[in-house]
């Protein structure tokens, strides 16, 4: 464990004395801010509306506010978990000392492990700025906690499925442009395979979208946990850091 607080710290030092972390951080918020700004906007010109007309239909903060806002943070996570995660085997194969690592004493668990937690911590901090915004709805409202908590569940797990794809993908290139995009590209696939079972209902079509992060993550947005998501992210998440186990077993023994 401590080999992994290590690796993890490590990573994390290195995204945040660097720009990358402060970009990373300064644009999302940015982006969601503006997303929140709408969103609220809309809200109060509704109500603004309904009362003029003499209409007394309850306004529910966590359907039309918190629901579509975390989908939207979902959306953006996806041009932003690749630039998190292009430069973490990358790098350390561009400047070469991913020799270093493949012959160290750390087993290679640990140190997939580490990078990829500093890749979570990172993206959990990006969700941070976007809970300051939610607190100015609990200062002046009273919406339900407990469906935005359970939101922020699903987008972690949903990110912590990408991002361990990412990991994998960052084993197989020097190039961190490559890299990214290729995380971007698998990223954006495993969203719209979801699509198919807009307009096909063969059994290929459901399979396609059951395979999509986002079909699993409408229930985490309903403010509902259902097993078979939670088990889906998980093994995206294994699954992820397995690839990466063989590929820098591959690595190890070419080194």
């Amino acid at each position: 464990m401590r080999n992994i607080w290590t690796i993890c710290s490590k990573e994390l030092r290195s995204y945040f004395v660097s720009p990358i972390a402060y970009l990373l951080l300064t644009m999302f918020a940015l982006i969601f801010g503006f997303f929140f700004w709408n969103a609220l906007g809309y809200f109060v010109i509704a109500g603004l509306e309904m009362q003029l007309r003499g209409q007394n239909f309850p306004m529910n903060v966590n359907e039309q506010i918190i629901r579509p806002l975390l989908s939207n943070a979902s959306v953006v996570g996806l041009f932003f978990i690749p630039m998190i995660t292009m430069r973490l085997f990358a790098e350390e194969k561009r400047s070469g000392t991913i020799e270093l690592l493949a012959t160290s004493p750390v087993c290679d668990i640990e140190i997939i492990v580490g990078k990829w937690l500093a890749a979570m911590i990172l993206y959990a901090c990006l969700l941070f700025f976007t809970a300051l915004n939610f607190a100015f709805l609990f200062l002046y409202g009273h919406p339900d906690w407990k469906p935005l908590a359970v939101g922020y569940l699903g987008l972690l797990l949903q990110a912590g499925t990408l991002l361990a794809l990412g990991t994998f993908i960052s084993t197989l290139t020097k190039n961190q442009i490559i890299a990214g995009a290729a995380t971007f590209g698998v990223c954006l696939l495993l969203w719209v395979l979801e699509w198919t079972s807009g307009y096909e209902s063969a059994t290929w079509a459901h399979v396609l979208a059951y395979l999509s992060v986002i079909t699993h993550f409408e229930s985490f947005a309903k403010g509902v946990i259902e097993l078979k998501d939670v088990i889906f992210y998980l093994s995206g998440i294994f699954l992820g850091l397995f690839f990466t186990a063989r590929s820098m077993e591959s690595m190890r023994w070419r080194s």
